[in-house]
């Protein structure tokens, strides 16, 4: 039994242009992941063939305020379009704004309790625009030694999230590599998560490269998430160590039962 694998290209192949990383993937039968998409060529990647797996679902905003929640909901119709016309199967969030290169940043002192149901607010927004366009939104996990500050970023705050508003539209990216640093215990987060997951993604810790160059085993994992009825996506979010052909290798097998 092998999962549905694919892999940020962002990280991958750093020196070449992302139109030749996509068609790179493509041509070794992974889907392709993508982050800051503003910066990038879409008629190339078009042209590219590739299976547009996941890819950043907004630019600007926020989850738990009203002025950044209006620009997150304008962001994501923007993106929305976007994805559309790629094909992506996913489009991601996260509990915070974005800073340069399409990563998370912000930060705050504490998240009050009312942040929590306006961020609720917000994500049931982004499931009626997420209907209407006919696209799929996921919340993703971060760890707060890597993004400190970042609100609604633990595995059990996004799970608590995405349950609380529970609708097909939104769904659980659930990243193992944060969930291992943050939390631990990741394969009972992964079964806790379980009915609302729409994409595992994997770096192995610590140095976020692929699976087999850290403390995580992944074949165990890999084991464990069949055994529970995952059978979706799972995207190596990691660079490469070496040769990103060898560390795709690497992933694929970690993940072929």
């Amino acid at each position: 039994m092998a999962f549905q694998l694919a892999a940020c290209a962002e990280m991958l192949w750093r020196d070449k242009p992302i139109h030749w990383r996509a068609a790179r993937l493509h041509e070794m039968g992974f889907g392709v992941g993508l982050w800051n998409w503003p910066e990038w060529d879409l008629d190339a990647l078009e042209k590219t063939g590739a299976t547009f797996t996941i890819m950043n679902g907004y630019m600007q905003g926020r989850l738990a305020d009203a002025e950044g929640a209006e620009m997150l909901l304008a962001s994501a119709k923007q993106t929305a379009q976007v994805g559309k016309r790629l094909g992506v199967h996913r489009l991601n969030l996260h509990g915070t704004g974005l800073g340069d290169q399409g990563l998370p940043i912000q930060q705050l002192a504490h998240v009050a309790p009312g942040m929590w149901l306006r961020a609720r607010d917000t994500l049931h927004r982004i499931c009626d625009l997420a209907e209407e366009e006919g696209v799929t939104f996921t919340l993703e996990n971060l760890n707060l030694r890597e993004h400190p500050g970042c609100p609604f970023n633990s595995t059990a705050d996004v799970l608590s999230l995405v349950a609380a508003v529970d609708r097909p539209e939104l769904r659980i990216n659930l990243d193992l590599y944060h969930t291992q640093i943050g939390e631990g215990d990741v394969i009972r987060h992964a079964q806790a998560c379980l009915p609302w997951i729409g994409e595992v993604q994997v770096a192995d810790n610590p140095g976020r490269f692929e699976p087999g160059t850290g403390e995580m085993n992944w074949p165990v994992i890999a084991r464990a998430l069949h055994d529970m009825g995952y059978d979706g996506p799972v995207g190596m979010e990691a660079f490469a160590k070496g040769k990103p052909e060898d560390a795709l290798d690497a992933f694929r097998a970690a993940f072929t039962l």
